[in-house]
């Protein structure tokens, strides 16, 4: 049986800026992934990225809010994501699309 959350408008908040954390990392990652192949031709994998979500999170006053699991499940994501799409390259379909960047509101 499904349950209709109802959030205060403080818990909305929390979340919206729960929310806005995981974007600025999902874009982080992404970003870092591609400057990482177009500068040394070398891939990232979740684990690298991982590693990297506590350090992060202590220079970077935005993430310091969020809990590192749902900050790390974020890397999670963006590897699954990769993983999509080099599949969908490897079988050849028409525009197998990237992973892009967020903008605000996503």
């Amino acid at each position: 049986m499904p349950y209709r959350l109802k959030p205060t408008k403080a818990q909305a908040n929390a979340l919206d800026s729960q929310l806005e954390e995981c974007r600025g990392l999902d874009n982080h990652c992404l970003a870092a992934r591609r400057d990482a192949w177009e500068e040394r031709h070398e891939s990232l994998t979740y684990h690298t990225q991982a590693i990297t979500v506590p350090h992060l999170k202590a220079g970077c006053a935005d993430w310091s809010l969020g809990h590192s699991p749902v900050l790390q499940n974020v890397a999670m994501r963006i590897a699954l994501a990769f993983k999509a799409f080099f599949r969908r390259c490897k079988t050849g379909e028409n525009a197998p699309g990237s992973p892009r960047l967020r903008g605000d509101g996503r």
